[in-house]
Parts: C-alpha cells; structure tokens; sequence
C-alpha cells in the first residue's frame, strides 16, 4: 500500500466517522497495546501516556499481558483487557507464565483475544508498544482488521531498544519496514534523540515524532507531595527493583548497604521479585529498624518526590519517574538477556543526570559508598538534568488530537 495515500485516506474517513459515532457524547476511542512479558515497565507506561490522553475525554482501552494492571491506579475513561500473561526466563525464552498450555497455544489465545477486542472497541486511534507486528506477530490480525477501517495506528517505540545491532537484526527479523508501511501512520519515539535515537538506529522509512522523556507530571512537586504515613517523617533513600523479576542482587545489596545518617532504608521489591529473595530480605529487616520492605505500592510517585535519593534498576519508567522527581538518581541496568538498560543509563549518566553502577560492581558498600558522596555533594541534581527533554506526556495529547482531527484540542494543549 502507498503509505502517503493511506495516510491522507485515514484523515478524512476518520472524521466521517467521529460525527456518525453512535451514542450522545460520540467520544473518541484509544486503544493502547503491551505485550508485558517482563515486569510492569510497558503497561506502567501506557497507563501513563492513557492518563495524559484525559484532556481528549476519550474512551481508552489499555490491552495488556500483566493482570496486575489491574491494580494500578488509572483514571475515568480507561479500561483494561488482559490477555494470558507470558513470562521470561534469564536467557530470554518466552512460555505461558500462568497456563499449562504451550507457547504457541498462548500466543493463539492472545492473538484471538487482540483481533476480537479491537473488532469490537473500533479504536480511532491504537498505539502499539515497542513490537510492530505485536509479540511474535500476535498483533497482526488485528492490524489487518484496523487497516480495512478509518483507525489510525502509531508504533511508539522507548528510547533504547537494545544495543544497535541487536536492535536492527530484531527489527529484520521482524520485516519491520514492511509491517511499518502496511500498518502504520506514523511512529512516536518516547524519548530525547539527542541521547538516543532508535528511530535513526533502525533507519525507519516513516514519519517519526519525538515526544520527548515520558517524564515531567509523573511525579508531584515537593510542595504538593503527599507523605506516606509508614514512612514516618525521618529522611529516607529509596531502592526499587521494578518489576522484581531481576532485582535479587540489587535486593541483597540495598537491604545490607548503610544509609546515610539519619535516613532509613526503604525498598520496594515489586511483586516478582523472586520469594527466596523477598524472604531474605525480610528477615534483614527484622533484625535492622532502619530498613522497611515493601512488595508494592500504587501511590509510588509519591515516594520518589520524598527521598533524599534513589538506586533503581534501568528500566524506563523509573528512570524517568527519578528524572522527573529531580533526586539524585543510582542506576544499577539489567545487562542481560538484552542491554536495553545498560545503554539508557550510559547515555543519560554522559548528560550527567544519573550515576551507574555495573551489575558487575554492585554490592552493599559500593552502595554505601555512593550514598556517602551524594549527601556530600547536596542531594540538589536538578541542574543536571537542564537541557534533557522529559515533557513527553504534555505533548503527546496534542499529537493524538492532530491524529484524531481534534484541532481544537491539538490548538489547546
């Protein structure tokens, strides 16, 4: 299909179809696709960019891989559906997380499930996460279904994918250009190309709008935050593990590190941090006052905005949630099965707005160590962080307007 005809098509029949909508208010539809084999990182984020779409008064559905979305806070108007989950191992192979059934047969389950959501939602727009054709090409039956309508379809692809040539022999593998000019209008980069540009790594034939960090209004001010009360009101540093499926070292390291003086230790496991780790770092808490544990919290933006720092895994919505907190910011990336999280951090810790500590070098006094040099130096990065583009989530409102043929919204955002 010519891309710049399908493109114009889908203006103009998208607008037949708004004012022909059924129902009184004749809302717009989103739908936003996660594959979430791994932790909460794609659903966290879509949750997110379905939370800055309010301004639309859109009808959102989120379709996702991870059932604890259903936990998450999220706002009028969004509405989940969960495909079965899929889990991944450390040598990246991929099996049903809770079924008995084969991958295949999971993958066929969830294909179903995609097509016959979207048949029947009729998004207007559906933005799809990181994967082109959906997770080894679950997604594509329903692509087929959307091109034969008046939908328009954004690939919204992270930052960093994965080491450049890891990144481009996927992206092959994928025949991604083809599924890109078959399916697809245009192709939103969640981030600030002037640190990393996956769109130019892939050398993507597409129109490519940078959002920017997904970063800024993911966290409350310090004037407004809310403290949670089982912090009590001493100073704390905070350790996150994301998901927790890949967080047992950093676990162990966090729960035997000195905090700085005066300050407790506060960590939160996420719920996949695997039970002998939970258990153990559990019991250090018991025999150490300064240290709580926590598994989950869906009040989380609050804790960033409060700690005197952070040590976190790599993955993209802590960071930018650290980012947007302004506190001095302790990476310790995932470098395997993908290096993903390795190359974020390298790339932001040259703009000087985080510092990193390789898997390889991690334990509980090079954490003690660097907690020692961040009180010393005054707990104050903001200034760092000038000149990085974390306004992601203020712009992308405007450019689903521009998509949807909202001018007035698009005018006004």
């Amino acid at each position: 299909m010519n891309f710049s005809r399908r493109r114009s098509r889908g203006v103009h029949t998208l607008r037949t179809r708004a004012v022909r909508r059924d129902g009184p208010q004749q809302r717009p539809r989103i739908a936003l696709y996660s594959h979430d084999a791994q932790g909460l990182g794609h659903i966290r984020r879509n949750l997110a960019i379905a939370k800055a779409l309010s301004p639309l008064n859109a009808d959102i559905l989120l379709l996702t891989g991870a059932p604890e979305a259903a936990d998450l806070r999220r706002t009028d108007g969004i509405d989940i559906v969960a495909i079965p989950a899929l889990a991944k191992d450390s040598d990246g192979q991929y099996s049903a997380r809770h079924l008995g059934l084969d991958l295949t047969a999971t993958l066929q389950l969830r294909q179903d499930i995609l097509r016959a959501a979207l048949a029947s939602f009729a998004p207007d727009l559906l933005i799809v996460d990181k994967h082109v054709r959906g997770f080894k090409g679950e997604l594509e039956a329903a692509l087929a279904v959307c091109r034969r309508t008046p939908t328009r379809v954004v690939l919204g692809l992270r930052d960093v994918l994965d080491e450049p040539e890891v990144a481009r022999a996927e992206w092959r593998a994928d025949d991604g250009d083809a599924a890109l000019r078959a399916y697809y209008d245009e192709v939103w980069l969640y981030g600030d190309p002037t640190v990393h540009n996956d769109a130019d790594v892939l050398n993507l034939h597409a129109p490519v709008r940078a959002t920017g960090y997904l970063a800024s209004g993911r966290v409350p001010s310090p004037e407004t935050v809310r403290r949670p009360r089982s912090l009590g009101t001493e100073p704390y540093v905070l350790g996150l593990l994301g998901g927790g499926s890949d967080g047992t070292e950093l676990a162990y390291a966090f729960a035997r590190a000195r905090f700085p003086d005066g300050h407790r230790g506060v960590l939160i496991t996420g719920p996949h941090l695997p039970a002998p780790a939970r258990r153990a770092v559990r019991d250090l808490a018991r025999t150490r006052p300064e240290l709580s544990v926590h598994t989950f919290r869906d009040d989380i933006e609050h804790w960033y905005a409060g700690a005197s720092a952070i040590v976190s895994m790599g993955g993209y919505n802590t960071v930018c949630e650290a980012l947007a907190a302004e506190r001095p910011l302790l990476v310790v990336p995932r470098v395997t099965p993908r290096a993903e999280q390795l190359v974020r951090a390298r790339g932001l810790q040259e703009r000087g707005a985080l510092d990193v500590c390789h898997p390889d070098d991690l334990d509980s006094e090079s954490l003690t160590s660097w907690f020692a040099r961040t009180m010393a130096a005054g707990n104050e990065p903001g200034h760092r962080r000038h000149g990085l583009d974390l306004n992601g989530l203020r712009r992308i409102p405007a450019m689903a307007a521009s998509l949807l043929g909202l001018q007035e919204v698009a005018h006004s955002a």
